[in-house]
């Protein structure tokens, strides 16, 4: 559930019980898992989870109240390429504050998807922060659409398909996306049917 965590592959021999399952800093809940692969960005899976703890929260304690809150205003900063390298240091104390302060078992454990991507998935929040890049090509504000001269035919149907009018370029020839135009809608990625839109 969106208060279990989140664990790497490399754990996946766990045996499913409480304390094999804590050890790991995640916890069982309800007994259902959730399988990803490398397609899913789990800053991404951070935030998601901790948009609905933070939604259920009933408010009475502080650091449930607003730590969820701040916790969820960093995610949001770093997976839009706004993050700081001391993001990951404020993200970290303020799980563990309202980890070991907030009064219920939702307040306790909302933290856990956070701490434990942290924990195993470091890296990706590295290359979000640093290289303002998403592994897994799923934050836009990070991506960038380019177009691949060699495989484009000039069909023009990127083009005549973007919202914002970024694609220029003459029938038969390689056509171009102009960046500062370019919404990062991935509508030319879609409807390319030579794969030429490359996505970094």
């Amino acid at each position: 559930g969106p208060s279990g965590g989140c664990i790497p592959v490399e754990l996946w021999d766990t045996p499913i019980d409480y304390e094999s399952i804590t050890a790991t800093g995640a916890i069982m809940g309800s007994g259902g898992l959730v399988v990803m692969d490398e397609d899913t960005c789990m800053v991404d899976v951070a935030k998601f989870f901790l948009e609905f703890t933070q939604r259920e929260s009933c408010g009475k304690c502080t650091f449930c109240r607003i730590g969820t809150k701040r916790m969820l205003e960093i995610l949001e900063k770093i997976t839009s390429g706004e993050g700081e390298p001391e993001d990951l240091d404020k993200l970290e104390e303020l799980a563990y504050k309202v980890k070991t302060t907030s009064l219920c078992g939702l307040g306790q454990t909302a933290p856990n998807p956070v701490l434990t991507t942290l924990k195993y998935f470091r890296d990706e929040y590295e290359a979000h922060i640093y290289d303002k890049k998403c592994p897994a090509k799923v934050c836009r504000p990070l991506l960038t659409y380019t177009i691949i001269e060699d495989k484009c035919t000039g069909c023009t149907l990127c083009a005549r398909k973007c919202p914002v009018d970024a694609i220029s370029g003459e029938r038969g020839k390689p056509h171009t996306i102009d960046q500062e135009k370019c919404i990062k809608c991935g509508m030319c990625y879609q409807v390319c049917n030579f794969d030429a839109i490359k996505v970094e």
